[in-house]
């Protein structure tokens, strides 16, 4: 669903900044090779990402889905020196394309991949984090939320993607689509925990940004 129209996408995109050539380039290839394309944070959420990044400046940082890496390299853009992003995806396939664009990015050494359950290896994590992004399988949304709450810093930020699908969320759904219930359900779930505020943003398929108290 587009909740603007194309050509009001389009000028949101060409009055934003400039997708970098790396990212046009490791987009190109995701719609050529990569199964579900659509799962890219594309040109305007990326330049979204690499802005929140670059305000909220994180030393810490946590992704659940890293898929062919694009939201990775937005969000490295914003890390200070001595930053790192923490990115976790189960899809062994993609290994190797997500390290050729980190390579080609320059922000490598920023960036450490785990590959694997989410649930399996944050518990393992010794580490706090000042900004996390959950873009990943969307029945465990509520499930991300509750391992990650009790890593976070003050005032640190959690991003939840796709938090509308496609406007699914007040439509009424296939009782088989778990996506759409799970995310009803974890959009209360923030709305209500007394440990976060937060706002969701219509940004693409929607994007909340939830600040720890």
């Amino acid at each position: 669903m587009h909740f603007l129209s194309e050509v009001l996408e389009k000028y949101v995109a060409d009055h934003s900044e400039d997708e970098p050539a790396i990212l046009k380039e490791l987009s190109r290839e995701t719609h050529l090779k990569v199964l579900r394309p659509r799962m890219l944070s594309g040109h305007f959420q990326g330049r979204v990402l690499s802005l929140l990044t670059k305000i909220v400046y994180p030393k810490s940082v946590l992704e659940i889905g890293t898929y062919t890496g694009y939201s990775a390299i937005c969000i490295a853009e914003g890390l200070p020196e001595n930053g790192k992003i923490h990115t976790i995806d189960v899809n062994e396939e993609l290994v190797e394309f997500q390290k050729k664009y980190f390579k080609k990015s320059g922000f490598q050494e920023k960036i450490v991949s785990y590959t694997g359950d989410a649930l399996d290896l944050i518990p393992e994590m010794d580490l706090k984090f000042d900004l996390v992004f959950i873009d990943a399988d969307k029945p465990n949304y509520s499930n991300y939320f509750d391992i990650i709450i009790e890593k976070m810093n003050p005032g640190g930020i959690i991003l939840s993607d796709n938090v509308l699908w496609s406007g699914k969320v007040i439509e009424e759904h296939h009782k088989n689509d778990k996506s759409a219930t799970a995310l009803i359900a974890y959009n209360k779930k923030l709305k209500e925990d007394p440990r976060v505020e937060t706002v969701l943003l219509p940004i693409r398929d929607g994007l909340t940004i939830s600040r720890v108290l």
